[in-house]
């Protein structure tokens, strides 16, 4: 049975000329009235594509996505289109925009459900009012473009699990505000709290908010489970994940399994892996918390675990520079990306470099912090050598001890400035991140990076940001990927960090030079 439209929209939203439904079965309203779809699911799921997405796609790969051979896939997506441009094209407007390359759908002025939800709870919760929530959690309680399971290829199937865990993890957040909304009732409230706590299980532990009175509501806070497992110290501010990220795996030509995550909505934002990251504890981190959620505020933030670490394969015979650059490949072509920034740290930095130029077409720019060209191999002098061996054979005998003594060699060069107890979660962090071995082996492959030679071919728009007092990677090193890269800007910051803590005012300048970079080139 098809869901009725909601009844308690805004006027601005009734009114809208176009209404696109994803939530429950597809449904398209065109100027208040319902608009029959095409009897062929494979249409349906192309005109739903195409509006969730939101951006132009290749023919070849919307073909690819629903068509096999040896039927005519270019016909069959002609046909479809064809369609549904009676369904969403009017009398004044066409939707449907497509050439010989591209396709797309044009939704400026139309209201997607959706999108509408997660354009709402982008606002603060104090705005969001008790009728509103209440009409959300009717949308979300339908399972998102029901029906179309299987009306594509694989990548279509995993987009459509993914934008349902999406959905899902929206519906999570508009129970948490209701059973916590100081406008609901308290027969109301345990409706909602009973909702809530069913749809997510983990939300169990239950505390007052910090400066809450005796009589104020008690609320369930999660506990940051697989951190709080692991044993890593809890922190105060520790960030928390705008909406529950996706983890799925691809697999390497060699046969490494490399964990990648999705997180947000909006145009994708591509982080290459750096030392080290690990999926599920990177949430509680003072380090990377913030900055994660502040792309995902806009963008679908995707990152993955380095082979050798985190969620990835541990026990990989290659780990070296071009194994972590076909890492990057792989992630990009089995989230079926086509154009994208890309973030690098570190030596995330160079693998993002040699990508770009190895793949200029689908790099719209290049966001280099903390960066170097050139690993300790090819600069360091005879002193300096000497000192990283030595660091290497510490690694190997004693990172996997609990004495923290080994990691935190690596903890004080990476964050200098950062408290005590920043510097006790990264040394534990780092210990569960990889084995021993690996540590010592990236250490090797980190040191052996060269990618001076193609700083010259990079073609895309770059910002090169570096701490001047960097205790790990100097300035200068930072400064030569700028001075290398045609046209690149570069963004001094007054910090002696190499990875930059939330609280420190050189991360808001970090912060807000990439976005205002991104704004620039329209990125």
């Amino acid at each position: 049975m098809r869901r009725k439209p909601s009844t308690s929209c805004s006027e601005a939203e009734s009114s809208a000329e176009l209404e696109v439904l994803l939530l429950g079965e597809l449904r398209v309203v065109r100027q208040g009235v319902e608009v029959p779809l095409p009897a062929s699911r494979k249409a349906r799921a192309l005109l739903a594509y195409l509006v969730a997405t939101g951006r132009p796609h290749r023919r070849e790969r919307l073909c690819e996505l629903f068509w096999d051979l040896p039927d005519d896939p270019k016909a069959a997506l002609r046909w479809s289109l064809t369609k549904l441009r009676k369904v969403v094209d009017g009398p004044d407007r066409l939707r449907i925009v497509a050439d010989r390359e591209r396709v797309a759908l044009d939704a400026e002025g139309a209201r997607i459900d959706i999108r509408d939800v997660h354009a709402k709870l982008r606002r603060s919760a104090k705005e969001l009012t008790v009728t509103e929530l209440e009409d959300m959690a009717l949308q979300l309680d339908a399972v998102l473009l029901d029906g179309l399971d299987g009306a594509g290829d694989e990548v279509f199937n995993s987009w459509l699990a993914a934008e349902r865990e999406d959905a899902r993890a929206a519906r999570v957040r508009v129970l948490q505000l209701l059973a916590t909304h100081s406008g609901v009732c308290a027969v109301s409230a345990a409706k909602w709290m009973r909702l809530w706590r069913d749809a997510d299980p983990e939300a169990t532990a239950l505390e007052r908010p910090r400066g809450a009175t005796a009589g104020s509501r008690a609320v369930p806070t999660r506990m940051l489970g697989a951190a709080a497992d692991a044993n890593l110290p809890l922190l105060p501010r520790s960030a928390q994940p705008l909406r529950r990220q996706r983890i799925g795996f691809c697999e390497v030509s060699d046969g490494a399994k490399i964990a990648y995550a999705t997180l947000g909505s909006g145009p994708p934002l591509l982080k290459a892996a750096n030392w080290l990251t690990h999926l599920e504890f990177d949430w509680t981190s003072p380090i990377w918390g913030a900055c994660f959620s502040e792309i995902a505020r806009t963008r679908t933030l995707i990152r993955y675990d380095e082979r050798g670490c985190g969620l990835s394969d541990w026990e990989v015979k290659d780990l070296s520079f071009n194994a972590f650059v076909e890492d990057l490949e792989v992630v990009a072509d089995k989230l079926a990306l086509e154009r994208f920034p890309l973030l690098g740290i570190s030596q995330g930095a160079a693998v993002s470099i040699e990508y770009a130029v190895r793949h200029p077409e689908r790099v719209s720019g290049l966001i280099l912090i903390g960066s170097y060209a050139a690993g300790w191999c090819h600069l360091a002098s005879p002193e300096e050598r000497a000192r990283r061996e030595a660091v290497r054979t510490l690694t190997e005998l004693g990172w996997g001890t609990d004495n923290p003594a080994y990691r935190h060699i690596f903890s004080q060069t990476f964050m200098p400035d950062a408290a005590a107890e920043e510097l006790a979660w990264f040394d534990e962090f780092q210990r569960l991140t990889t084995s021993p071995r690996n540590a010592a082996r990236f250490q090797d492959a980190f040191g052996d990076i060269d990618v001076r030679d193609e700083l010259g071919q990079v073609r895309a728009p770059t910002i090169v940001l570096h701490s001047k007092h960097d205790q790990r990677i100097p300035l200068e090193q930072g400064r030569a990927v700028a001075s290398g890269i045609p046209n690149a800007h570069f963004v001094p910051l007054e910090s002696r960090n190499h990875v930059l803590v939330d609280y420190e005012p050189a991360w808001r300048t970090c912060m807000d030079a990439v976005a205002s970079f991104l704004a620039e080139y329209g990125i």
